[in-house]
């Protein structure tokens, strides 16, 4: 066995690079570790990497493992530097070092606008500032929201905007267990956002595109022409939209909750998935080149050029660029090495795109890609040789039904760490999903092909006919899977090394089953025993808690009090009829929290006590009538406008602590944080320092 793992090193060299690479971008960002240290660390193990080949054969020969440990210091220094320089804050020129209250910055947009409910949203770069009559170059990215009442005709991909509005920082909510859109943003080299008004920009005759952006550009806007002519119904052309060019804006919010709790999301999700169809399809297509020596060579440059024009015709999104990377490597690796690990060539490509952006380790859908294609590699022949299957159809349904429960064993883990859910019927939405889906992508190809000649309009619109029945059909069958009984298992709560544990559970589990060995079940039984003990002590921690969540939603009250395993909340009812709210909101702190239910009621003035802390909610104005002893009141949680003066409450009351959540207006909050001030009662303004957490045990 050992010669087997010694044999599985050497053709897969990359697995360990990619390792090596992945714990130096790990341990640069969340260690922080200094630029000079990775520099230090790169050449001293690259300087005894090389001097270990100077080293007589039978030295090289006994200490081989010394190359091989240099070898990897040296990657995992690499990527601590690149992380460091693709963090767009540790840039002296980055906006978020250079740029000052009254700049006057020169943007560009870098997309379209997208209409939201009341604005229009566009990434832009600064590209300069103007300070006291000199121009700066300076570098990041920015989120303008325009007023829709401020619009001016023509803004669009490459124009520039002048304005001189101090920019806010991108901050996230503080909620427990919320999306960190901060990092997210920070990621992609975004760090600042503004709201533009009628009057505080104007828009500059320049205009600042590439060939590329604007190729990308007019495909995209001619393959939406094309799809919004030809398929009718709003379902089914957003999601048309979404399925072959990843254009989520025209979604119906409630399909796309629909296809996530069935287990079928990844099929809106340009990814591995429609990537693997064109491979699938162009390597079936060319697959007579592959037979003559003459025209061998064509075949995987056709299917390259295939897999990189799809790319650029579904709008070059990173899922997609990484899958086309991916895929590419996959049909290099087949032409040039006939025995390639298949293995080595995916660590490989994982390997270059980490080093191009290695924020992306921390992309779900980079780790679901790989992870995905892993599992059917590993999975999917066992799986498929537990029954023979006779008739060729339904031998084509049982192979269909294999790769999607081989999909689904590796990336259980995952997938519950990120979104707290299993669709339990996820065979039964993905038999009918996937190939239908992918019928409907190869149409949609077609469709556009054929949009731009006019005298097969008439084929054009029969197709689109029978797309947008296909998608309704699709829509229709997905919706009445979700409405089945127990259809998602929510409120899925594990932490990092209990996801890790459940791979090391499959891990034993697979080797017992394939090599009957006692060790690996012993192992296996282990690690069930160390991870259920985890989970059982997370239960018990949550039967104890008692805490207080004062929730940052913009406009909105909203409070949470845990005890035990239950929620009584309290706010406004708009929180709880709020779909979005309900789900970015209140869910991820009550999935932590592993509540089981609760009760709700409305804001209004109220007192509670709960362990040895009281609580006050003041949303209306109040009375407080002076007692023999000051009471004392541990929170005091400020909501809305209410006619109040701390002065005077403080002379009547005892107050440890004052919360203003998002509800209260500006100019309110303004005279209640001088006054706690001037008083030297502690505060916490939720709109800006995020949730307030408070422990009442």
């Amino acid at each position: 066995m050992r010669d087997g793992h010694s044999y599985f090193r050497k053709r897969s060299p990359f697995l360990g690079l990619f390792a090596s690479l992945a714990i130096g971008i790990v341990l640069h960002w969340y260690l922080e570790i200094k630029l000079t240290f990775w520099i230090y660390l790169g050449s001293i193990s690259l300087l005894l990497f090389f001097f270990f080949f100077l080293l007589p054969y039978f030295e090289k020969f006994k200490r081989g493992w010394i190359a091989g440990l240099m070898a990897y210091s040296a990657i995992a220094a690499i990527g601590g530097i690149l992380t460091h320089f693709n963090t767009i804050t540790n840039d002296p020129a980055s906006i978020h070092q250079q740029v000052i209250k009254d700049d006057v910055l020169i943007v560009s947009l870098e997309e379209s606008l997208v209409p939201k409910s009341k604005s229009f949203k566009a990434n832009a770069n600064v590209i300069s500032v103007i300070r006291d009559d000199d121009t700066l170059q300076v570098k990041g990215g920015i989120i303008i929201y325009f007023g829709k009442d401020s619009l001016q005709p023509g803004l669009q991909y490459g124009s520039m905007i002048a304005f001189r509005k101090p920019l806010q920082e991108i901050r996230n909510s503080g909620n427990p267990g919320g999306f960190d859109y901060e990092r997210y943003c920070l990621f992609q080299g975004i760090t600042h956002q503004i709201y533009l008004k009628e009057g505080e920009f104007v828009r500059l005759s320049d205009n600042r595109t590439t060939f590329i952006g604007r190729l990308l550009e007019s495909t995209r806007n001619y393959v939406l022409s094309v799809l919004r002519k030809f398929i009718s119904g709003e379902k089914e052309s957003g999601l048309a939209e979404a399925l072959l060019i990843g254009y989520k804006n025209d979604l119906d919010k409630d399909l796309i909750q629909s296809y996530s709790n069935t287990g079928v999301v990844h099929v809106i999700a340009i990814s591995g998935l429609h990537i693997g169809l064109i491979y699938a399809v162009l390597m079936l297509l060319l697959k007579p080149l592959g037979r003559k020596k003459q025209t061998r060579w064509m075949q995987p440059l056709l299917v390259i050029a295939g897999l990189w024009g799809f790319s650029l015709l579904a709008g070059a999104s990173p899922s997609v660029m990484r899958s086309a990377v991916m895929f590419t490597c996959i049909v290099l690796g087949k032409t040039f090495s006939r025995k390639s690990s298949i293995y080595n060539t995916m660590a490989f490509s994982a390997f270059g795109l980490l080093c191009y952006n290695p924020f992306w380790l921390w992309d779900a859908g980079f780790q679901l890609s790989y992870i995905a294609v892993l599992s059917i590699i590993i999975f999917m022949k066992p799986i498929y040789n537990l029954f023979y299957v006779k008739n060729k159809l339904l031998d084509n349904v049982w192979k269909l039904n294999a790769v999607t429960i081989a999909a689904q064993i590796l990336t259980l883990p995952v997938s519950v760490y990120h979104f707290h859910q299993f669709p339990n019927y996820f065979i039964l939405t993905n038999i009918v999903a996937v190939p239908l889906s992918s019928a409907i992508v190869l149409g949609e190809i077609l469709l556009c092909a054929l949009g731009s000649l006019e005298f097969l309009s008439p084929a054009s619109g029969l197709l689109g006919k029978l797309l947008s029945w296909m998608i309704r059909m699709m829509n229709e069958y997905v919706s009445l899977i979700e409405l089945l009984p127990s259809s998602v298992w929510e409120g899925l709560q594990i932490s990092l090394i209990q996801a890790i544990l459940l791979y090391v559970i499959i891990m034993f589990v697979a080797l017992w089953l394939m090599r009957k060995s006692r060790m690996n079940l012993a192992l296996f039984l282990l690690t069930v025993v160390a991870f259920f003990a985890l989970r059982s002590w997370s239960f018990f921690e949550r039967g104890e808690q008692r805490s207080v969540v004062v929730y940052n939603i913009p406009r909105h009250s909203a409070i949470d009090f845990f005890i035990a395993r239950s929620h009584f909340f309290v706010g406004d009812s708009a929180c709880l009829s709020d779909p979005f709210i309900k789900s970015f909101h209140l869910k991820p702190s009550r999935t932590i929290a592993r509540t089981l239910g609760g009760v709700n009621e409305t804001s209004g003035n109220k007192t509670w006590r709960m362990g040895n802390k009281r609580i006050m909610l003041v949303s209306e104005a109040m009375e407080v009538e002076p007692e023999e002893e000051k009471p004392t009141i541990d929170l005091i949680i400020l909501s809305r406008s209410p006619r109040l003066y701390i002065s005077k409450l403080s002379e009547i009351i005892d107050i440890r602590q004052i919360v203003f959540d998002s509800s209260v207006p500006a100019w309110r909050m303004a005279y209640w944080k001088r006054d706690c001030d001037s008083l030297g009662i502690p505060w916490h303004d939720v709109s800006k320092n995020g949730a307030f957490v408070m422990n009442l045990n």
